[in-house]
């Protein structure tokens, strides 16, 4: 399948009956209720009010869910932008945050309209398997800070984190009951009926315990007051100057590559567990209108967030109706509902998340990684432990990388020559193997001008010249025989290789033989056409 068709692959209809859209609203619910505390601790880390994340996840989660290139993915504020905007809060104020998502949103649209989403395909499967071990222990990490003291007080502007103070033994043991009571019902729950998502069934029956037996416990109200009202359209008030694009392009940038970065690598973890494909460039197009909108709604931008798309799509939801149902209700929390979902108990949701973090983990590459090759085991621990200590974006370069020098080295070693000598007494070189930066070393190292014939034949039928490295390597060898009086000829150049030499013009003087059938040549006489590849 080519690029563009797998871009334009459409998805299968799911058929909208009451029961479906029954499960697409209470997913839609379940998501919601687990936004609000991931919004409120991330717009901590951000160092802005909690209402700045939880408008970005209402108006990312609904536009993505309306126009994204993937329907059952979730969108919204997340950490791993989060960490990046907490210098430019802290140094220029939060104006300047909403400016910087702005020109984050264009760059997002524009990387779209290229349609430079069909790359993410050359992310290898052993970076993606890095990808999520190293986010589910992020996620695991994250839902730690909810039983330290402190973490909790939004007026002290804490996030979620180590390094601090645990809760008193009482209270711990408190929470630790209720999130395993919470991981109890939602590995129990689908055994015995699926009428309703085992997450929400589980924080619905959690938190009426707690309310009913008046336990002492954290709730959703000791991270922040969730109350507000409806976003406003608000430009952000930051000179329209050049010093301005000085401060916010670098933050801009890199919110954008590691936004797209986490969408495009969530949407294909969502397609590959529902069975079915979607455009990554619309996804991006749509990432990035999100992101423009929230900015001038005074929103801290986001993207894709891998935790709530894992509970979207294992509560059932397929279509777009659980998005934009989630939005909604996140919307109608901070409206109408906010008492009420601030008695909801932390426990609860900590466990959502934890079964999460069981359900996302590659658990299979521990049992893999004795039977995969040295360079993929060590490329899946690296980005996993990158992605923990570091950020998903440098990560899954420092991954592709890797992989794409694994890839190069293990090709170079594969370049060797068969020879054989033609009718009219030339000697001949097969050569197997492609002809890159890599192994244009061990390319020379093939020949033998000195012993050789006056003629000699470099068949390319089982070879490919693909770079500048590989045209250089085969005028080195031209000179040598040159040196001696003696020629040089290529044959069964494909197509794209010859327009690589006739690009190159007078940079070589090569003896270019065509084969009219471009069929595996076994006569060598009088078959041969030449033509000289020179300016």
């Amino acid at each position: 399948m080519t690029a563009r068709a797998e871009e334009k692959t459409s998805f299968i209809p799911v058929k909208l009956t009451p029961d479906r859209i029954k499960i697409e609203l209470l997913a839609g619910l379940t998501v919601a209720l687990a936004l609000v505390p991931e919004a409120v601790a991330f717009a901590f880390v951000a160092g802005v009010n909690p209402l700045v994340g939880l408008y970005a996840a209402f108006f990312i989660g609904l536009i993505t869910a309306v126009f994204g290139g993937r329907p059952g993915m979730i969108s919204g504020a997340t950490g791993a932008l989060a960490v990046v905007m907490v210098s430019l809060v802290a140094d220029h104020g939060v104006e300047y945050l909403f400016a910087t998502v702005v020109l984050m949103g264009i760059m997002q649209v524009i990387f779209g309209a290229l349609r430079w989403g069909k790359f993410i395909r050359m992310v290898p499967h052993p970076v993606m398997l890095g990808f999520v071990n190293g986010l589910a222990i992020v996620i695991f990490l994250a839902q730690l800070g909810q039983f330290q003291v402190g973490t909790g007080d939004a007026s002290g502007g804490h996030g979620p984190g180590l390094g601090g103070e645990w809760l008193p033994a009482p209270d711990l043991i408190i929470m630790l009951g209720l999130v395993a009571l919470t991981m109890l019902i939602i590995w129990g729950l689908p055994k015995f009926t699926k009428v309703i998502p085992a997450p929400l069934a589980a924080i619905l029956v959690v938190s009426f315990i707690v309310i009913g037996f008046g336990i002492e416990t954290r709730s959703v109200g000791d991270l922040a007051s969730i109350a507000g009202g409806l976003p406003q359209f608000h430009i952000p008030m930051v000179p329209l100057n050049f010093e301005t694009l000085e401060i916010i392009f670098p933050y801009a940038l890199i919110l954008s590559a590691i936004g797209l970065i986490e969408s495009l690598l969530t949407h294909n973890l969502v397609s590959d567990m529902t069975g079915t494909k979607g455009g990554a460039s619309k996804e991006c197009v749509a990432q990035g209108a999100a992101n423009i909108v929230t900015g001038f709604f005074g929103g801290m931008g986001g993207c894709a967030m891998i935790g709530q798309s894992m509970i979207n799509v294992k509560s059932g939801a397929r279509t777009r109706i659980a998005g934009i149902a989630a939005a909604l209700f996140l919307l109608s929390f901070i409206l109408f509902a906010s008492p009420l979902i601030e008695q909801i108990p932390v426990a609860a949701l900590i466990g959502v998340m934890f079964m999460v973090v069981v359900g996302t983990f590659a658990w299979r590459s521990f049992r893999i990684m004795r039977k995969i090759p040295l360079t993929d085991a060590i490329v899946i621990i690296v980005v996993t432990v990158v992605t923990v200590f570091a950020d998903l974006a440098v990560a899954v370069v420092v991954g592709v990388i890797m992989s794409a020098l694994a890839y190069a080295w293990n090709a170079a070693s594969r370049i060797y020559a068969g020879t054989g000598v033609s009718k009219e007494g030339w000697k001949v070189y097969r050569i197997e193997g492609p002809l890159f930066f890599g192994s244009s070393t061990g390319f020379v190292d093939l020949f033998d001008p000195e012993n050789d014939s006056e003629d000699v034949v470099v068949d390319f039928i089982n070879s490919r010249v693909v770079d500048h490295s590989g045209i250089e390597a085969i005028e080195s060898i031209a000179a040598k025989y040159r040196a001696v009086n003696k020629r040089l000829h290529l044959r069964h150049l494909s197509p794209d290789c010859e327009r690589l030499l006739e690009k190159a013009g007078d940079m070589v003087e090569i003896s270019v033989l065509e084969d009219p059938d471009y069929s595996i040549a076994v006569d060598y006489g009088d078959r041969f056409k030449e033509k000289r590849l020179t300016s």
